[in-house]
């Protein structure tokens, strides 16, 4: 018998990698270019941040259809093309000089990076694990934490020094070389190419006759009680969010300076690590993960809360971003950990695809959404007021969602 080396831990390392690439380029990225382009050619800051929800809003199309675009060309193939078209987004918001050209550019870094995303990460490791499944897809989870610590302040650093497009270019190269070599390498391989077995077992798992189960179609999971609450806490709470983070990077260089602000943000990614790890620890204590969602959306709250204090002292901010960023892993993360324990497990597959679908076309509009509040306030304090307002608001409905499902007894598996 051959004792090589599990291809699935390579695998595993570099989608960490891809992740740290995808979510340090398309989602933490997209709040510093705003502000980049601000600085560079005086646009309203309403017209500026439409290019972020133009960003996310585009990637749902392909969201859509990634499992399509992979079993036509492949998965290498379309995750190295989607680091191109990302680079060339970035490039375009680097340098426009009009405004359709910049909305251009958002349209191209959107379509690119969700193939560096939640769904390609995803996809990457499935061949490869089945029963270490979930505790595979944090690690590589953590990989778009590290995104968040790395590049916020490693942007913020290039563009004061070189210029934002000698830091995108540069940036964008490098990942194009990285994503390259690991689709020609590493994603290309399958357990079946390499005589290997899921979680490197000695023999797949044998099939279960009579486990599959009729699909169950997109109008019966909106008419489950449990998906509406659930995809609505996902969608208003990922909505604070991301209108929140899209809008706080700008809102702290006032208060911090750049550098201090880009590591802020960087420290927000890192508690995400930390509150993913937290939640992790609460779950296996039984706490019903309903309550366990809104207590990190009332923890984040008193984070935003914080925020109108940043006048009162220096550390009034370090530690609101600590628990603004303490939940932005679970606020992906925890949704379909609560869907499968409320769903049949042939369910939870369709309930989750479209609950993302859902979160995102909502989530998209955040980021305009929050810049058209702030634009409506000349006095920036008032526009910080407004902005926590708005976010408070909506983690409130977020919460309420989550809690709507709550009873004295946990829902039964929804079973048409």
């Amino acid at each position: 018998m051959t004792h090589t080396r599990f291809f699935g831990k390579t695998v595993l390392t570099c989608t960490f990698i891809l992740a740290i690439i995808g979510w340090g380029i398309g989602f933490y990225g997209p709040p510093i270019y705003m502000q980049a382009v601000m600085e560079r050619t005086g646009w309203p800051i309403a017209q500026v941040s439409m290019a972020v929800t133009l960003h996310f809003l585009s990637g749902t199309v392909v969201i859509a259809n990634l499992p399509r675009l992979y079993a036509r060309f492949g998965i290498p193939a379309i995750t190295l093309l989607g680091c191109i078209v990302l680079g060339i987004g970035v490039n375009i918001w680097a340098q426009a000089n009009q405004l359709w050209v910049l909305y251009a550019g958002a349209v191209c870094s959107g379509i690119g990076w969700v193939t560096l995303g939640a769904a390609a990460v995803n996809t990457l490791i499935a061949p490869w694990y089945v029963k270490e499944r979930p505790k595979a897809l944090g690690k590589a989870y953590n990989g778009a934490s590290m995104g968040g610590v790395i590049f916020s302040p490693l942007w913020v650093l290039l563009i004061e020094r070189f210029g934002f497009a000698t830091a995108a270019l540069v940036i964008s190269l490098t990942a194009v070389l990285l994503i390259g070599a690991f689709a020609l390498l590493v994603f290309n391989k399958s357990p079946q190419s390499l005589g290997q077995h899921p979680d490197n077992a000695d023999q797949p798992e044998p099939v279960t006759p009579g486990s599959s189960a009729t699909p169950w179609t997109a109008a019966q999971t909106l008419k489950a009680a449990n998906f509406r609450t659930l995809a609505a806490g996902m969608s208003l709470g990922l909505f604070a969010q991301i209108g929140l983070i899209a809008h706080l990077y700008s809102i702290l260089v006032g208060r911090m300076g750049a550098h201090d602000a880009s590591f802020a943000m960087g420290l927000a990614t890192a508690s995400a690590m930390g509150g993913r790890y937290v939640a992790a620890r609460l779950m296996t204590q039984g706490m019903n993960r309903r309550l366990l969602a809104c207590l990190g959306y009332a923890i984040q709250m008193l984070g935003t809360l914080m925020l109108l204090g940043l006048d009162l002292h220096p550390s009034v901010a370090w530690m609101a971003v600590v628990l603004i960023g303490s939940g932005i892993g679970n606020a992906t993360s925890l949704p379909p950990l609560i869907a499968q324990t409320e769903f049949s497990r042939e369910q939870t597959a369709r309930v989750i695809a479209l609950m993302v679908a859902i979160s995102q076309a909502t989530y998209a509009f955040a980021p305009a959404s929050f810049g058209l509040v702030r634009a409506a306030f000349s006095q920036p304090d008032q526009a910080i007021i407004a902005v926590v307002t708005a976010a408070v608001v909506v983690q409130a409905l977020a919460i309420l969602s989550f809690y709507q499902g709550v009873s004295g007894r946990p829902f039964k598996k929804t079973v048409f």
